[in-house]
Parts: structure tokens; C-alpha cells; sequence
């Protein structure tokens, strides 16, 4: 399963209540349904979420656990403060204009002790594929800035969470979106080439060996993302503070 977010590093488990917010077609969800966790995934896209609901749902049940996708807005989150145990947002902030607002809403709903993942495109991969075309940032649903991590780590911060640590990922998948610029978007998947990497990125993803290579090697050279990992003071800290 292709994840951003080391579900291990976030520390998910069994009985956490875990948001993924930005859900898509609820990649985290899932891998957080094996860990036993009670998974909530949160989308402005409902076409995204239509079939991965009703997967979502039969999974959770399969598991004994509850997993639910809902329709909603990272700028205001149905849910009261301090729910969840665990929350990830995965390649949202690039796209929304006040990050600062929503990084504050997945703090609110975040109880004391709490951790949280946010990802974003890494700086170097955004600006190259800038250089190779405009289309990657005009497209419909492009991104609107290029962020640099100690950014999202100050939104963090002012939201009264400390950042731990941070990693980084997908190095398999900045040659795909590399190729994807120089053909231009969104025509490039009619090229042979990107359509063949695509299919290189499938096989990819079930190899071990490419696994460890991506993880070791070109995570480090050429990462697509990288995640920021956060945790919320204890309630203790916070009255001490």
C-alpha cells in the first residue's frame, strides 16, 4: 500500500481514533484499519471517496473496528475539540490559501498527547517541475504555493504543536511527475512514456526490493513529499505552560 505518513512513526494502534483529512481515496484509512485504529476520513471530493466509502466500511467490519469517510471542509471540521488520537492531512496545504486556518482546525480536534502528520510536496521536486512547464501549477486543482518545511513547521507551532521530526517520501515518484511536466498537463497521459512509468510505479509498489531502495536510496536524493510530524502537549503541559 502506497502511503506518505509512517503509520509506524505516527505511533498508530489499536483503539486509536485516528482523522485522515484531505482522504482521497482513503490510502491511510486503510493502512490505519490494519493497526485496529477507529478511522474517520475527511474529503471535499465526494466522486474521490464514492467507492472507497463502501470499502472503507466493509474492511472496518471485516476488522471489528468502525471506519467512516465523510463529505466535509478542513477549515471547519465537524467534530468537537480534542476527538481524535491521531490525524493525518496528506498534500492539502499546497492547495489551500490560509494553511495557517486549517492547520489550526486539525489542532482543535487533536486531544492532548495527540500526534499528527501533514505532508507536502518538498520544495526542490515543486520547482523543478516549475521549470519543466506551467501546467503542474495552473492546471484546475494545481498548487498554489511551494513551501518549504520550516513553514509548516512555524504554522505548527503557532497552533500549540511541537514539531518532533520529519521524513520523506515517494522518491520513485518525482521522475513520473517529471515526465508528466515535460509533456505538458493534463495531455500527458496520452504519452507512451508516462503511461509506462505509471505502469512501472504499479509493479513497483508490490517489490520489496524497490521498496527498500525507495526508502533508503532515492528518498534521500530525490523525495516527492515530506512529512512533518507534530505531537500536542498533554493537558498537564499545556496547564503548566
Amino acid at each position: 500500500m502506497l502511503l506518505t505518513v509512517d503509520l509506524d512513526r505516527l505511533d498508530v494502534g489499536s483503539g486509536h481514533r485516528l482523522l485522515d483529512a484531505g482522504c482521497g481515496e482513503g490510502r491511510h484509512c486503510f493502512g490505519a484499519l490494519e493497526r485496529g485504529a477507529e478511522v474517520v476520513g475527511l474529503d471535499l471530493d465526494r466522486e474521490a471517496m464514492r467507492l472507497a466509502h463502501r470499502a472503507v466500511r466493509r474492511r472496518a467490519d471485516e476488522l471489528e473496528t468502525s471506519g467512516t469517510m465523510l463529505q466535509g471542509n478542513t477549515f471547519a471540521l465537524p467534530f468537537g475539540d480534542d476527538t481524535f488520537d491521531r490525524v493525518i492531512c496528506s498534500e492539502v496545504m499546497e492547495h489551500v490559501h490560509d494553511y495557517g486556518a486549517a492547520v489550526r482546525e486539525l489542532a482543535r480536534v487533536t486531544k492532548p498527547g495527540g500526534r499528527i502528520a501533514v505532508t507536502i510536496p518538498t520544495a526542490t521536486s515543486e520547482h523543478l517541475y516549475l521549470r519543466l512547464g506551467d501546467d503542474y501549477f495552473e492546471s484546475p486543482g494545481g498548487h498554489i504555493r511551494i513551501f518549504r518545511p520550516r513553514q509548516l513547521a512555524l504554522a505548527l507551532s503557532r497552533a500549540g504543536l511541537n514539531t518532533e521530526g520529519a521524513g520523506f517520501a515517494h522518491g520513485l515518484h518525482t521522475p513520473y511527475w517529471v515526465l508528466r511536466s515535460i509533456m505538458g498537463l493534463p495531455g500527458a497521459d496520452e504519452s507512451r512514456m508516462v503511461r509506462a512509468y505509471r505502469m512501472y510505479l504499479v509493479r513497483a509498489t508490490g517489490s520489496p526490493l524497490m521498496d527498500w531502495f525507495e526508502k533508503r536510496v532515492l528518498n534521500f536524493i530525490c523525495p516527492k513529499s515530506v512529512i512533518l510530524y507534530a505531537e500536542k502537549p498533554a493537558a498537564d503541559a499545556q496547564a503548566a505552560a
